[in-house]
């Protein structure tokens, strides 16, 4: 009997701790991003604290005017300029991975990628390659001490951050200075180019610390989890090997692949991507397995009811884009990669608004997704036209999904050498990029 009420009196003080372990845990979570806007800020800044939203806090929240400036970044007409460098930075980061005689960290390797496109195409940065290695050191100090608690004192998680962040926007007050005078003779308005201009037409022309923190916004919106969803792309081709030779296969149907290399008169345009449609499933079924960032936080702006509970207005309110991916009926089979359930003869995503949202959905969903899925399906014809790679370990990483969906050991993969045009390659590298961008 005593044994009983031992295990009795045990098992409450379990359940009591697990309760109180979830709702530490939620609490927690729930002020994660809160934690990341503050970072990013200086101490001096006036912009208010913003409420339920995860991306572009400042642009989303702060200046709405802005949310249209940001529709030109990602217009058509802005993809169609940003396509050839964007390709461009892609051929170089695989030229130097096939050049490594060793396996590559994919993940780390495709942050750097992200990063430089970022800070390249999207902001139109020109930094020599040890200026963009110091960057991207810098940067990624940052991005791993984003989320540590607010505690400063000397060698913390916090003080890294705020010390990496600080010498960040020393380096970001100089590329802005020298902007004016590195745009002559560029054929395209990049991200910033646009949201300074606009701000003068609105009569809101942005201050030096505004420009500053909403430049470090965009980089991180496209850094984290490009690289993710990069990641899992190439791993999916490493898993699924007939997915990549019917992505060869459309290409040579539709002309880009002769003899195993991406044909150099057929510059490839962004209609032309965007009609290749096994590419096209090949890519929404990567982020509905493996959608980089799992959800977010919004804010109930009326009170309403959900399976007859009611939620009440100002409540913070966090939906589940993986889980609502392995739950929503209209998907087969879910757990298998298959991205024919995309295709127009099966359409399963197309039985419902909400069944499939890699980019949150609604109003608020994410700002660069244009450009993101343009990024990830310029990648995908690189791979599968210029490169040969293969799986460095004996099986496939185990998946973890903090902060990002990533394998726990990178993914350590071979590439061996490009096709015939390395050399040509690199020659256009410098010529649309510039030997010091």
């Amino acid at each position: 009997m005593l044994f009983d009420s031992f295990d009795l009196v045990s098992a409450l003080a379990t359940l009591a701790a697990c309760l109180v372990s979830m709702a530490l845990l939620l609490a927690v979570s729930q002020q994660l991003w809160q934690l990341r806007w503050t970072a990013t800020r200086d101490k001096n800044c006036k912009l208010p604290m913003p409420k339920g939203s995860m991306g572009f806090p400042f642009i989303g929240e702060t200046c709405h005017w802005l949310l249209p400036v940001f529709a030109k970044v990602f217009s058509h007409e802005a993809l169609e300029s940003y396509l050839p460098k964007i390709q461009q930075v892609i051929q170089e980061s695989l030229r130097v991975w096939s050049s490594n005689p060793e396996p590559i960290n994919v993940y780390r390797e495709s942050q750097r990628l992200s990063f430089t496109m970022a800070v390249r195409v999207l902001l139109g940065f020109r930094a020599s390659e040890e200026e963009m290695r110091h960057l991207f050191s810098t940067f990624q100090d940052f991005v791993d001490n984003l989320f540590s608690l607010p505690i400063d004192l000397p060698f913390s998680g916090y003080r890294k951050g705020i010390r990496a962040r600080d010498t960040l926007q020393k380096s970001i007050e100089k590329a802005i200075r020298e902007k004016p005078l590195c745009s002559q003779g560029k054929d395209y308005s990049d991200a910033l180019d646009i949201l300074m201009e606009s701000a003068k037409e609105n009569g809101s022309e942005l201050t030096m610390q505004e420009l500053k923190e909403s430049t470090i916004e965009l980089i991180f919106a496209a850094f984290a989890t490009t690289a993710s969803a990069s990641t899992s792309l190439i791993m999916q081709l490493l898993r699924h090997p007939t997915v990549l030779e019917r992505l060869r296969e459309e290409l040579r149907a539709r002309g880009l692949l002769h003899n195993g290399c991406l044909c150099p008169e057929q510059e490839l345009r962004l209609d032309t991507i965007v009609s290749l449609k096994y590419l096209d499933c090949v890519i929404k079924e990567v982020l509905r397995l493996f959608t980089p960032v799992s959800g977010a936080y919004r804010t109930a702006m009326q009170t309403f009811e959900l399976d007859g509970v009611q939620i009440p207005k100002g409540w913070s309110v966090m939906y589940s884009i993986r889980d609502t991916h392995d739950t929503a009926a209209v998907f087969k089979d879910v757990d298998a990669f298959d991205p024919d359930r995309f295709s127009q003869e099966r359409g399963e995503d197309k039985e419902g608004r909400f069944h499939y949202l890699p980019f949150g959905g609604g109003v608020r969903s994410c700002l660069g997704k244009q450009l993101a899925t343009l990024f990830l399906r310029i990648l995908a014809i690189e791979l599968a036209s210029t490169s040969r790679f293969e799986l460095a370990t004996r099986q496939f990483p185990r998946v973890v999904t903090v902060p990002v969906v990533h394998p726990v050991d990178g993914l350590k993969v071979k590439f061996y050498g490009l096709d015939s045009n390395q050399n040509e390659i690199m020659a256009k590298s410098e010529e649309l990029l510039g030997a010091t961008v």
